[in-house]
C-alpha cells in the first residue's frame, strides 16, 4: 500500500513538474519578440529568438512581430488648397520598436492597426489639403525645365536667323515639393503620434489619387489638352531643328556641286584642249588623212543606219569608200 502512495506521489510530482517547466518554458521565432506580463501588467521584454523561460504559472507571453509590417489605407475625399476634390489612396509600411509600450497603448495588432488607420489618415488630410493637386500628382519640375533648355535652344536659332515657333513653355504650374516629400512631411508629422505607441513609421505612399467620377471625364480632357499642347510645342521646336538641319544640308549639297562642276569643267576644257593639239598635229603631219577622218566622222554625224541614199559613180563620197581615199 505505501509502496502504491509512494509512486503515486512521484507520479503526481513528475506530471506537476512536467506541466511546470511547460508553463516555465517557451520558444519566440525567428522575426519576432515577446512580452512577459504577470497579471496582466507587462514587466519584461525579450527580442532574441529562442528557448526561454518566466515563471509558470503567473506569466503570460505575448508574441509580438518584429517585422516590417504593411497597413493601406481607405480611399478619402479630400479638398486640396486650389479647391480640387480628389480621392486620395494611401499605404505605410511600420514596425514596433518598443515591446513594453506597445502593449501599454494598443495591445495587439489590431488595435495598432486601428490608430494607424486614425493618425495616418488625419495627418494625410491635412497635409494634401494644404498643397495644390499638383504637389501631389507631379514628383519635380523637370519637364518645365525641359521645355525651358529648347526655348532657350530656339531662342539662340532665332538670332542666328532661323524661323522657328518661339513659345515652347506653355503654362504649365510649377510645384514647390512634389509627391515625394508630401509623403515625407506625412511620415514626419505621423512618426509624432506614433512614437508614444511603441510603433515605428518606415514609409508612407500616395497609391491613388483620382478625382469624383463626376467631373473625372473633364479632367482627363484637360490633361489630354494640356499633353496635346506640350506635344505640339516640342515638335514645333522639332521641325525647327529639321529647318536647321536640311538648310545646312542644302548649302553643303550646293558647295559641293559647285565645286564639282568647276572641276568638271577644268577637266573638260583640258581635255578639249588635249584633243585641239592632237588634232593639230595630225593636220600637221597628215592633212589629207585628217580631212579624210573629219569627213567619215561627219558623215557618221549625219546618216544613221535607217538612210537610205543613192550613189554615182562619179560621187565623191563613193570614191572614198572605194579608194579609201579623199
Amino acid at each position: 500500500m505505501k509502496k502504491q502512495i509512494f509512486s503515486s506521489t512521484v507520479l503526481i510530482l513528475i506530471v506537476i513538474l512536467f506541466v511546470a517547466l511547460s508553463s516555465a518554458l517557451f520558444i519566440i521565432p525567428e522575426g519576432r519578440q515577446a512580452v512577459i506580463t504577470q497579471f496582466g501588467r507587462p514587466v519584461r521584454s525579450i527580442k532574441n529568438a529562442g528557448l526561454h523561460y518566466k515563471l509558470p504559472f503567473i506569466q503570460d507571453i505575448r508574441i509580438i512581430d518584429l517585422r516590417i509590417l504593411s497597413w493601406d489605407g481607405y480611399p478619402n475625399q479630400i479638398p486640396t488648397k486650389d479647391k480640387k476634390y480628389i480621392e486620395v489612396d494611401t499605404t505605410a509600411r511600420w514596425k514596433i520598436t518598443d515591446p513594453l509600450k506597445f502593449i501599454q497603448t494598443v495591445q495587439d495588432e489590431r488595435g495598432a492597426r486601428s490608430r494607424l488607420d486614425a493618425i495616418l489618415d488625419g495627418v494625410t488630410r491635412d497635409i494634401v489639403s494644404g498643397h495644390n493637386l499638383v504637389e501631389a500628382v507631379r514628383n519635380s519640375n523637370k519637364i518645365i525645365e525641359t521645355l525651358e533648355q529648347m526655348k532657350n535652344k530656339v531662342q539662340a536659332q532665332k538670332e542666328e536667323g532661323l524661323i522657328v515657333e518661339e513659345e515652347v513653355v506653355g503654362e504649365i504650374e510649377k510645384i514647390d515639393i512634389g509627391r515625394e516629400k508630401l509623403s515625407e512631411l506625412i511620415i514626419e508629422e505621423a512618426r509624432k503620434e506614433l512614437k508614444p505607441l511603441g510603433v515605428d513609421l518606415i514609409d508612407v505612399q500616395l497609391t491613388r489619387i483620382s478625382y469624383e467620377a463626376s467631373v473625372e471625364q473633364k479632367v482627363y480632357l484637360r490633361m489630354i489638352s494640356e499633353r496635346e499642347r506640350i506635344a505640339s510645342k516640342i515638335k514645333s521646336y522639332g521641325k525647327g531643328e529639321e529647318a536647321k538641319i536640311k538648310g545646312k544640308t542644302d548649302k553643303d549639297l550646293k558647295k559641293i556641286q559647285s565645286l564639282a562642276y568647276r572641276k568638271v569643267q577644268t577637266i573638260k576644257g583640258e581635255a578639249e584642249s588635249e584633243a585641239i593639239q592632237i588634232y593639230a598635229k595630225a593636220l600637221n603631219k597628215s592633212p589629207s588623212f585628217y580631212r579624210f577622218v573629219r569627213t567619215l566622222e561627219a558623215y557618221e554625224k549625219t546618216l544613221d543606219e535607217d538612210t537610205v541614199f543613192l550613189l554615182s559613180s562619179e560621187s565623191k563620197f563613193w570614191k572614198i569608200l572605194q579608194d579609201g581615199k579623199l
